[in-house]
């Protein structure tokens, strides 16, 4: 059994407050058809989604990155027409907000996954060398079995993105296709 995992594609992570820029705009038309034939093929897909609360003195991302996914703000809405594919498909796709970089951390991920079945993770979404690493880093720990897909993940950081795309399938035995 598998599971699609769109980690943190927002308006804010694109081209709002903390921009990946044209890479993640880029990557937007393969992300909503992977996202519809994970949808249409009846997986388990998750939209895992940074929230932050403005001007957190306890979070430690504040003192990293300008604010950005803050609760109710335009930032934070799904990007490009991933946004329709999830509207049309809300009864099929589990929102997830998630407040650290890996998808695990502080949520229900895990128990979602395991009461489902599911052994094998496809990741997709942005940025590939923090927060699709540190989720991949999570699932390799947990031994769920790890697919990246290279053309739908993207960050500010060019030499990165190439790294994670090397450490995924060197450290983490995932495949990258």
């Amino acid at each position: 059994m598998r599971a699609l995992i769109i980690i943190d594609f927002t308006k804010d992570f694109v081209d709002g407050s903390l921009p990946v820029g044209q890479p993640g705009v880029d990557i937007a038309p393969r992300i909503s058809e992977l996202t519809q034939a994970f949808v249409d093929s009846g997986d388990y897909v998750v939209m895992a989604v940074d929230l932050h609360e403005e001007n957190d003195p306890y979070h430690p991302e504040t003192k990293l990155f300008p604010p950005h996914n803050l609760r109710d703000t335009a930032g934070r809405g799904l990007y490009g027409s991933l946004k329709d594919v999830y509207e049309q498909n809300r009864e099929s796709i589990y929102w997830m907000d998630k407040t650290r970089y890996s998808a695990f951390c502080g949520t229900d991920l895990e128990l979602k996954l395991r009461e489902r079945g599911i052994t094998e993770l496809h990741l997709i979404g942005v940025c590939t060398d923090i927060c699709v690493l540190h989720t991949a880093v999570d699932a390799y720990n947990k031994g769920f079995g790890i697919v990246v897909h290279k053309d739908a993940v993207a960050s500010f950081n060019p030499e990165g993105h190439l790294w994670a795309l090397g450490h995924f399938s060197g450290s983490l035995g995932a495949t990258v296709v």
